[in-house]
C-alpha cells in the first residue's frame, strides 16, 4: 500500500496554520501498527545520525523512495526498528531517531499556541497529548524531539533542529513563566535547561 500523502508546497512557512491543518488532515500512512507479518531478517538498511537514509554503503538520494521506506516504518516495544508489509518485515539500523523535524508553523501565544511541525519526509505532526515534545534525554542533556506516530514511548520520533529548538526557546522565555515552557493545542511542554 503506497501512502496517500499530499506534497507539501514549496513554501511551508508561507502556509496558514489552517492550510497546513487542511494537509495534515489529508496525511495518511499505511496502518503498520496492526500488520504482523514474519520477520524476514535484515533490510541491509540505515538512517544515520543526520537523517540520512542508506542502503548497501551507498546513500538513498530518491525523496519519494524515502518517503516510501518512512511511512512503512516501525518501532517496537524493544526499541529496534523494523520496515513493515503486510507479508514481512525487516530491521533497519536508525543512529538516533528515524525523522528530522525542520520546519514549524506557531499561531497564537502563550496557552493558545499551536505548533505544527514538518518533518524532513514531508510528513506534518502537531505537537499536543499525542504527539507530545520532549527537550532532554535521560540523562538530562539537551535532546529536542517530537513523537510522531506509534505509542508514545516506543514509537517513531523526529529530532528538532537546532534552529527549531532556539526558535522553541525563544517563544518559551517571551512567555515568561518558571520553569520555561511552550504550549501547542492546549498542552505545556517545560524545556528542561
Amino acid at each position: 500500500m503506497m501512502p496517500e500523502t499530499q506534497d507539501l508546497p514549496a513554501h511551508f512557512g508561507a502556509l496558514s496554520l489552517a492550510e497546513a491543518a487542511d494537509l495534515l488532515a489529508q496525511q495518511r500512512v499505511p496502518p503498520v501498527e496492526r500488520w504482523d507479518p514474519p520477520d524476514r531478517g535484515d533490510s541491509r538498511m540505515e538512517i544515520r545520525a543526520d537523517g540520512s537514509w542508506w542502503h548497501d554503503g551507498s546513500e538513498i538520494k530518491r525523496p519519494a523512495l524515502v518517503k516510501l521506506f518512512a511511512s512503512i516504518l516501525r518501532r517496537e516495544a524493544d526499541g529496534r526498528y523494523w520496515l513493515v508489509t503486510p507479508h514481512e518485515k525487516q530491521r533497519i539500523a536508525v543512529a538516533d531517531l528515524p525523522f528530522r523535524a525542520v520546519e514549524m508553523l506557531s499561531e497564537g501565544e502563550g496557552r493558545d499556541r499551536t505548533l505544527l511541525f514538518r518533518l524532513d519526509t514531508g510528513e506534518l505532526a502537531k505537537a499536543g497529548t499525542d504527539h507530545p515534545l520532549t527537550f532532554a534525554d535521560k540523562h538530562g542533556e539537551p535532546r529536542p524531539a517530537l513523537h510522531v506516530r506509534g505509542t508514545i514511548g516506543c514509537g517513531l520520533e523526529a529530532r528538532l533542529t537546532r534552529s527549531l529548538y532556539y526558535e522553541l526557546v525563544e517563544l518559551a522565555l517571551a512567555d515568561g513563566g518558571a520553569p520555561p515552557s511552550v504550549w501547542s493545542d492546549g498542552t505545556r511542554f517545560e524545556i528542561a535547561a
